[in-house]
């Protein structure tokens, strides 16, 4: 719910079969509807690419792109001697989902770095540049290691340590520095997988999420940025850091000195605490709301 009110990148480690890939896959059904700006963006992109279907005039629906982890660079970023969107184009106001986020080539997954960070890929070529949009949340899921059951209560686990260090460290710093969002998916107890009872339906989160959205385009009004994932830094200067409560600027200060968190782990920090807030339907960032933000920055082992 907060990657989905603030457009944020999300990362779900768990044992398999934990339901990541169903969470992921369930993200778009909490989204707002396309603008018909955004849809118009979609429509343009999926021409270009050759797969607009015959009888789509508008494309309504946002995207949901899940590669598989044996991609190219090229497949996943955009490439070819006449330039063509890749993956990361294809997924732009939607959601591009990397499943077992660790199996990637590990040169392929630091293609993203920049497209993450800048919300434009441009390829080059020795004729012509082409820059292609690529505004998306990045969802991705992993095991904890290579058998998947590190970690869990009712299984035990058969990697050597050094196996599970190498493993996890296949996502690197810098790229895990651009993820707002680190969540564990633990094992569904028997008990709620046999109970009858439904949970929260995702039209009601989806009411949730897009009034936080209608805040962030009040807030926005005028200026690029859509969601609070999108905010410059003089945006999170102005809309979140002024905003502190005293409380929050001092909580805020001990996870940076305690975590050693670089400037731009820093921003990504107010801006998720900017994002429950708005859940929240507060003008001001309190404590609570900046704690739940720096208890997301869970690093891997």
């Amino acid at each position: 719910e907060v990657a989905a009110a603030g457009g944020h990148n999300i990362v779900l480690k768990g044992p398999p079969g934990s339901g990541k890939t169903l969470l992921a896959r369930a993200v778009p059904s909490i989204l707002p509807p396309l603008t018909t700006a955004s849809a118009m963006e979609v429509t343009r992109i999926y021409s270009v690419a050759g797969l607009l279907p015959s009888n789509t005039g508008l494309i309504t629906n946002r995207p949901f792109r899940a590669p598989h982890h044996t991609i190219s660079n090229a497949g996943l970023v955009g490439g070819g001697s006449i330039p063509r969107p890749g993956e990361i184009t294809l997924a732009h106001r939607g959601v591009l989902f990397l499943d077992e986020l660790l199996e990637f080539d590990p040169r392929v997954l630091e293609m993203l770095r920049q497209p993450i960070e800048d919300k434009t890929v441009t390829i080059s070529r020795a004729r012509q540049a082409v820059t292609f949009p690529a505004s998306f949340i990045l969802c991705g899921s992993f095991n904890p290691c290579p058998c998947g059951y590190a970690g869990d209560p009712e299984r035990e686990c058969v990697c050597p340590p050094q196996l599970i260090s190498r493993y996890q460290r296949r996502l690197s710093g810098p790229l895990m520095d651009r993820i707002d969002l680190f969540v564990d998916v633990p094992r569904v107890p028997f008990e709620k997988l046999s109970g009858l009872s439904g949970g929260e339906k995702s039209e009601a989160v989806r009411e949730r999420v897009a009034r936080a959205r209608q805040v962030q385009s009040g807030r926005f009004d005028g200026s690029p940025g859509h969601t609070n994932a999108e905010m410059t830094p003089p945006q999170v200067r102005d809309f979140a850091q002024r905003q502190l409560a005293d409380g929050a600027g001092d909580v805020l200060k001990l996870a940076v000195e305690r975590l050693n968190l670089s400037a731009r782990a820093f921003h990504r920090l107010l801006k998720v605490a900017r994002t429950i807030a708005d859940l929240a339907d507060s003008d001001g960032i309190e404590t609570p709301h900046m704690a739940e933000a720096i208890q997301y920055r869970a690093r891997i082992e």
